[in-house]
């Protein structure tokens, strides 16, 4: 038996749920047909459905047609719950979409229209209430091909010469087909209709069953069945709980099977499938398994979220439809909000486009909505389920935030024992892209897991711009540059200096406050449109007159929401009842009155606790803030705006030697001088370091200092044989060869310098290792225990003996330099200690020369006048000279 799931959509009051009931009843589903009005329908089980004559939440009904089995979603169509009825599309292998032939194409079927498109649904076309006077099939039919699509094609009287010719006309396969035989197999134009190239209407009334019955077969006759992989799969679509408070998880599986005691995963959760329920209206049976293409609800998940994908499923994209309106719950008195903030978080969970937000600030709970009519549900839910009375404050605009230009931003976090550091380049998007999220940054540079953490906290959170405190939208937010430590990095470093840098980012930015706009079509008599096109403009919005029939015409355009949103009530007044107006939401565009709202909410963003625009640096043991406009001075890796000018070569080097950033010591002089600022708001006392030419330049070079205290050089040795060329491809061969070299080379320079030299190699992830101390010749060795790292041995050493000995540190860690230099002792960069160990040789050679030279000399001169003679003589004969 082939198995459809098929949803049916309609904008509110087009009769969606009157054709449901005829469907079913036809189908001999069930035997009495069920009236919105008389509150008995089939799918509309909720109390408050039937109390309002709407349909709210999704449902499913399975009857039989022939030799198909129809699963039938039914979906909201007032555009309030719009959300819940995208999230139904993402499970749809076929759509029915009801227009209203009294209405005709209304603003929020177009909305549903766009959607089936993004989502790529096969699409029929019903046309309810023909039976209503003044309705013209011809008229309907035009509208429907010039709004919507047209390919769309009267499926009314099929097999006919010019059925196949408007059949044809929709695409060249068809076309060639129907110009060599003058006729299109039903295969044909199944393919075509799967595939979108055609979109089949049929007329009728539900309320009468007229044509409901030809829907049905047309819909058997011209789909084919989905063909599903072996591996199972599955696309979560709804949570719900049932009677008793059981959390239902509403899913279809897309490949595979699904059985009872079977544990799904998803991206935080691993639980175990306690029951398969296949439901029909309120009623539902209880099975084992279930095919792919079922659609289901289980029990026994407590993690799982709308829209999620289970096993090869991947998961939905953010929905295009989104809450406009913000509303402040008010609680009765004495109730504690924070008590009743996991209730509503349970509500959100079914439905999540609700974003109930909690403001810690003012102590209150806020909810988005799509509209008033979604406030009204919500306060009869929360009064059913919990027993809780609750009001709703003043209504307000959900605004956004973009940026105009492309920045860098820039995050970092290095409390004590503590470090991260993240850069990402923030760019606009396209309007109504929504966040993407991507990285370029080089694995060797930053390991992938780091990265995967990072994209991970970007898309966790719901970060906010520097203008209102809004949600930020259409931008690209990607990944250039990182860094992590070996020893003190954790987790949660990463998810500070992520969200550090996307707010340092933005406030370096020419951000953008968005608004959200209405597409309107306002139906009103001729003798009124003055008065329409005058409200319109001074409500900031544009216009078109798009149809003139007869003493009627009918305005398009868009409008901000917020001078839109109770403008139905004044065109039933001046219209005395004749207008009409539909809306809905287009999108987000650039506020038209930014400053006066951006001034209105009075947010400042450097005063948002929850939200900083700082950054947390180390010194002296201890960490400091560092203000957003600072932040770059004081940064450990480069801009990636620096690094794209250098040359491909450059860049080729950069990325491949993992070499770590050289610091003078002047500059962390520098950056240590300012730590007693650090925590000071007055930006005239943070003194400005001078900026570096290049990341990449020429080193300053640091020698040891001569005291009189006994001289001690520490050495990172896997450092200084990354940074060293010549050691770093012997090491790539053979590790103890570079190790082995690096140490003779440290004896040979310390037989010249006649300090103390300790060479540190690390051995923490050596299982069970002890610290281990060697002689060799001149210079000693240590390898350190296990868990401890180089730098943790050359940081205690400094820090106990600074006072004891003059301690000079050679490694180009730059979180390293700036420990030790803050201990005060000196540092060497490891180009620095190479440039030292290469001079000491010349001077070491240079010497023996002129002592050999010296030695020659001397004897030669001790030789007595006839020996040396004879010796001449002897010489010249040799070269045969006379």
């Amino acid at each position: 038996m082939k198995k459809l799931v098929i949803g049916i959509l309609a904008h509110v009051d087009a009769g969606k749920t009157t054709l449901s009931e005829g469907m079913l009843y036809l189908s001999g589903k069930i035997r009495k047909l069920g009236r919105v009005d008389n509150k008995d329908s089939y799918l509309d089980t909720y109390e408050l459905e039937r109390q309002r004559g709407i349909t709210i939440f999704s449902k499913q009904a399975i009857f039989e047609v022939d030799d198909t089995q129809i699963t039938l979603l039914d979906t909201p169509g007032h555009v309030d719950f719009s959300a819940e009825t995208e999230r139904t599309l993402q499970v749809l292998d076929y759509a029915v979409l009801v227009v209203s032939g009294a209405d005709g194409v209304q603003g929020h079927t177009k909305t549903l229209w766009r959607l089936l498109e993004m989502y790529n649904i096969p699409v029929f076309i019903f046309i309810n209430k023909m039976d209503q006077n003044g309705t013209d099939k011809d008229k309907l039919l035009r509208e429907i091909k010039e709004r919507m699509s047209n390919r769309c094609v009267e499926f009314e009287q099929i097999n006919t010469t010019a059925f196949f010719e408007e059949i044809a006309m929709c695409d060249e396969e068809l076309m060639d087909t129907y110009l060599e035989t003058g006729h299109i197999d039903t295969a044909l134009i199944k393919k075509a209709i799967k595939k979108r190239k055609i979109y089949p209407c049929l007329f009728g009334s539900a309320l009468k069953l007229e044509g409901v019955e030809r829907l049905l077969h047309t819909v058997v006759e011209y789909t084919d069945e989905p063909s599903y992989p072996a591996e199972f799969g599955a696309k979560i679509f709804k949570i719900s709980r049932d009677s008793q408070g059981n959390r239902l998880t509403h899913l279809k599986v897309t490949g595979g099977k699904l059985k009872v005691k079977d544990i799904l995963s998803g991206d935080s959760w691993k639980e175990k499938i306690d029951q398969i329920r296949i439901y029909s209206g309120e009623k539902f049976k209880t099975v084992n398994e279930i095919e792919a293409g079922g659609v289901c609800a289980v029990t026994g998940l407590s993690n799982s979220r709308p829209g999620e994908g289970l096993g090869i499923e991947k998961a939905s994209n953010k929905p295009v439809l989104e809450p406009v309106l913000s509303y402040r719950i008010i609680l009765p008195d004495g109730m504690d909000p924070r008590a009743m903030l996991p209730k509503l978080r349970q509500i959100e969970e079914e439905e999540p486009e609700l974003h109930i937000v909690w403001d810690e600030r003012l102590q209150e709970i806020k909810v988005q909505v799509m509209g008033e009519v979604q406030t009204e549900i919500l306060q009869s839910v929360i009064k059913n389920r919990f027993g809780v009375d609750v009001a709703f404050g003043e209504g307000k605009i959900v605004y956004k935030e973009t940026i105009a230009n492309a920045v860098e931003g820039v995050g970092h976090f290095e409390p004590l024992r503590h470090y991260a550091e993240v850069h990402l380049l923030l760019e606009p998007g396209e309007p109504g892209s929504g966040l993407q999220f991507d990285t370029i940054c080089s694995e060797d540079l930053l390991s992938r897991n780091w990265q995967r953490l990072i994209l991970t906290h970007l898309k966790e959170k719901e970060h906010k711009g520097v203008l209102t405190g809004s949600a930020i939208t259409d931008m690209k937010i990607t990944l250039v540059s990182g860094k992590a430590s070996n020893k003190h990095t954790e987790g949660g470093d990463f998810r500070e200096a992520t969200y550090r840098a996307v707010r340092q980012g933005l406030k370096e930015a020419e951000s953008i406050l968005l608004e959200p706009v209405y597409a309107f079509q306002l139906e009103l008599p001729k003798k009124m449109v003055g008065r329409a096109m005058s409200d319109i403009e001074n409500m900031h919005g544009t216009y078109k007159i798009s149809q003139t029939d007869g003493e009627t015409v009918v305005l398009t355009g868009t409008a901000p929401v917020i001078t839109m949103r109770n403008y139905q009530k004044e065109v039933a007044a001046y219209t005395g009842g004749l207008g009409r107006l539909f809306c809905s939401l287009k999108g987000y565009e650039p506020c038209h009155n930014a400053e006066e709202v951006i001034e209105s909410i009075g947010y400042d963003s450097e005063r948002d606790m929850e939200n900083p625009t700082g950054s947390v640096f180390c010194a002296h043991g201890a960490g400091f803030l560092v203000d957003w406009y600072e932040v770059k001075n004081y940064m450990h890796l480069p801009s990636y705006f620096q690094d794209k000018t250098e040359s491909e070569d450059e860049v080729v080097k950069h990325r491949t030697q993992k070499e770590e950033m050289n610091i003078s010591p002047e500059e962390v002089d520098e950056i240590l001088k300012r730590t007693s600022y650090a925590n000071q708001r007055d930006k005239e006392k943070i003194k400005q370091k001078p900026k570096r030419e290049s990341y990449s330049g020429p080193i300053n070079r640091v020698s040891i200092k001569k005291e009189n205290k006994e001289e001690y050089l520490l050495v990172d040795g896997y450092n200084i044989i990354h940074a060293w060329p010549e050691l770093k491809d012997l090491a790539d061969e053979n590790m103890d060869g570079a190790r082995m070299k690096l140490i003779e080379t440290l004896s040979n320079y310390q037989g010249y310098r006649k300090c103390q030299i300790i060479v540190v190699f690390d051995a923490y992830r050596v299982e069970r290792h002890v610290e281990e101390a060697i002689d060799f010749n001149n210079i000693h060795i240590i390898y350190t225990r296990e868990a401890q790292t180089a730098d943790q041995y050359i940081e205690r050493f400094s820090h106990n003996n600074k006072k004891k000995y003059s301690i000079t540190v050679a490694t180009s860690d730059a979180l390293e330099q700036l420990i030790v230099r803050g201990a005060g002792c000196s540092l060497l960069s490891a180009n620095e200690l190479k440039a030292e160990i290469e001079k000491t040789d010349r001077r070491i050679r240079q010497e023996y020369r002129q002592i050999n030279d010296e030695n020659r000399n001397y004897l030669k001169d001790t030789l007595p006048s006839k020996t040396k003679r004879e010796m001449e003589e002897m010489i010249n004969k040799g070269r045969g000279v006379k």
